[in-house]
This record gives C-alpha cells, structure tokens and sequence, in this order.
C-alpha cells in the first residue's frame, strides 16, 4: 500500500507541474506521456527501486487501467466529429481499418518472428500491435498547434482511426489467440468476433441516442447543471463500458459507437465545454499509466531478445505503417506529405497494452509475448514523444507554404 501512495505522490507532482507549464510542454519536443514514461522507469526497479509489482497486481492494473483510459479516449475521439462532416473521411478511414491495419498486424507479427519469437506468438504480438492509440494521436490532432498546422481531413482521418481500430483490434487479437491457445478455435474465435463486434454497435448506439436525447430534455427542464454537464461523457463512456462487459461485448468499441450516436443528436452548443474537458483527460489522466508502464516494463526479457530487439523496433517505426500510407496517399485523398505524417503518427501506446494485457488474461503465459509489445511500445512512445511537436510544426509551416506558392501561380 505505502508504493502505491508513492505513485499517488509521484503522479500528482508530475501532473501538477506539467499542467502548469502547459503551454511550454505543447512547444517543447517532449511529450507529457514521455516524461512520465521516464519517471517510471527512475522509480521503478532498473533504477532506484522505489516501486515494484508482482506479475499479478501488474497485469490487473494495466488491464482495468487501460481499458477505462481507451474508453474515455474513443469517447473523446468521437466527440470531435460532427456528424455533417462524418461522411467525408468514410472512405479513408475504410481504407486504414480494412488495409492498413491488416498490413500493419502481418508487419508486427513479421517483426516478431524475426525477434525469436514462434510464429502463433509473433501473430499475436502484431494483432496486439495493430490498432493506433488515441491516447497518443490526440496530441497531434487535438489543440490549437494542431489546428493551426494540420489540414481538416488529416485531423479527422487520424481522429476516426484510431478511434474506431481500438475497437476493431479485438477480432485481430483473438485470431492469433485461436493459434495460440489450445481451447479455442477458428470457429470459435470467428463466432466470438461477430458476437462482441456487433453487440458492441448494438449496445453503444443505443445508449448514446439515448442519454443524447435525454441532455435537451433535462435542459429545458432546467435539470441538468453545469458541473455534471462537463463530466457527462465521461460518465456515459463508464456506463457504456460497463454494461457492454457485461453483456460480452467489445466495451471499447461500443464507447465509440456511444459517442458517435450522442454527437449526432446532441447540439453543437453542449458538446464544446465538454471537449476541452476531453483533451485535457487525454493528456492528463494517462499519466500514471505511463509511469506504471515505466516501472513494469521487462528489461532482462529485453535483452533476452538479442538482436532480435533491434529488428523489431526498426521495424515496427518505419516498416509497419509508413510505407503503405505513402502508397495509399492517394485513394486516401491525401498529399504524399500528409501521408508520409500520417504514416508516422500511427503511434501503438495504451491500446497496444491493453491487448497484451487482455492475452495475458486470457491465458498467454510466454513472457516473449509481453516483452515484443511492450518493446514496441516503449519505442513508440519515444520516438512519437520527441518528434510530434517539432514535425507539426514543420508540417504547418510546409503546408502553409506550398498554399502560398500555389496561390501565387493561380
């Protein structure tokens, strides 16, 4: 209990100077989840020592932990559609869950097998590798830099991605589960993904049109006060997500499905308080996930990966995403230079554990599948911490020239 308060003590610290400074993090090349990341790994037992956890109590944190922030997340990421604007990005967004994610699962796993890794494990690590994280992206796509620097239909394709492959991620996963463990089959894993994929839209538009018609009619009953208005979504994503759990359904998705319905009939006026408010726990409250990551991630099976290590974080960086969205940039209705960003910032973080964590529980007990991941992901979250300010900034200054020697020659 006494390191538990400390990491209470830490994370506090961490987010109340961050938040207080603020403005400055944003313009800085360091990401708030990176620091936290680092502070991690300090307290944590590959340095001073202070926070430890058995393989039990950590993977039930990072289980429970993740899947409350990927719900609160994808809610988040649903709110910043408007439903008028929705049709313009389904065919890219198509196009990212239906061929870019499949490729980037077959990439993962690829890199995988070529760490060690048997070939039914290595198919597991690269479904869990597959979705991009929301968490992450929303950094990039959310905030006055971004709207500054980044074309409209690169925030909202980026936005809708990983917002619903977080989701969508489950039936990859429980394919390289079907290979993996014994009691389960294809069939099984097939009945299972149609079962969870379409109770989740079920059960998420039915309570998201639901709880949105009910905010009008406690407003003009003078019901609903401000304090809980902030807070709303964030409950309904809690609702949402419980009672699809509950059911046996995918909670993430049918969060996002929750969202997506409750925008569409909820007025433009109510959504804006709350979307700050999103934002803000998106930056923020993943903090103590980032630091338990850095206290838990596995260094000895690390370096029991040999070179192995090496190939797979190259890998995952510049082979998994990056090469197909360059290809793709065109049917995506994207200039090569937003393809080349968008192929960048596919970020694997908070859902790429979750999954791991979900195999782990499901009964994957090779510690080989925990140490790939979250390789991956520690690399990830560097490599995106260190360069998504600065590239934005680039990409902003780049598109707004090439606007203005395009408008200079018309």
């Amino acid at each position: 209990m006494e390191q538990l308060h400390l990491v209470y003590a830490m994370v506090g610290v961490l987010g109340v100077a961050l938040a207080l400074v603020s403005t400055v993090v944003r313009r800085s090349p360091i990401s708030e989840p990176l620091l936290a990341l680092v502070l991690g790994v300090l307290v944590g037992p590959a340095v001073l020592g202070l926070v430890e956890l058995d393989d039990g109590t950590r993977d039930v944190l990072l289980l429970e932990g993740t899947r409350l922030l990927l719900a609160w997340s994808v809610m988040a990421a649903a709110l910043r559609f408007r439903w008028s604007g929705l049709r313009s990005v389904v065919r890219p967004v198509a196009l990212l869950l239906l061929v870019v994610m499949p490729l980037a699962m077959v990439v993962g796993g690829a890199a995988a097998l070529a760490a060690g890794l048997p070939l039914g494990l290595a198919l597991l690590v690269g479904a869990c590798l597959s979705p991009t994280d929301p968490v992450l992206a929303s950094s990039v796509v959310s905030g006055g830099p971004a709207e500054r620097d980044l074309p409209l239909r690169l925030r909202q394709a980026l936005t809708a991605e990983s917002g619903a492959n977080d989701g969508l991620g489950l039936p990859f996963v429980l394919v390289g589960l079907a290979v993996v463990l014994p009691g389960l089959t294809a069939g099984g894993a097939a009945v299972e993904m149609v079962r969870e994929v379409l109770g989740a839209v079920v059960v998420g538009a039915v309570l998201g049109t639901v709880v949105g018609h009910l905010v009008p009619d406690a407003d003009d009953r003078r019901a609903l006060a401000g304090g809980p208005r902030l807070v709303l979504t964030l409950l309904l994503a809690v609702a949402v997500l419980g009672v699809a759990r509950l059911v046996g359904t995918d909670g993430v998705l049918a969060v996002f499905v929750a969202g997506l319905a409750y925008n569409r009939v909820v007025p433009t006026s109510d959504r804006e308080p709350q979307d700050s408010l999103d934002e803000a726990v998106n930056r923020y409250a993943v903090l103590p996930f980032f630091l338990l990551l850095g206290v838990v991630l596995p260094w000895s099976d690390w370096a029991a990966l040999g070179w192995g290590a090496a190939v797979l974080a190259a890998a995952v960086l510049l082979v998994r995403r990056l090469p197909v969205l360059l290809l793709l940039h065109r049917p995506l209705g994207l200039s090569w230079r937003e393809g080349a960003f968008a192929g960048w910032f596919g970020p694997m973080g908070v859902s790429a554990v979750f999954y791991l964590a979900y195999s782990l529980d499901e009964g994957v007990s090779d510690p080989r599948v925990f140490a790939a991941g979250t390789l991956a992901v520690a690399v990830s979250v560097v490599a995106f911490g260190v360069t998504a300010a600065p590239a934005t900034r680039a990409f902003g200054r780049a598109h707004g020239s090439g606007r203005t020697r395009h408008s200079g020659s018309s």
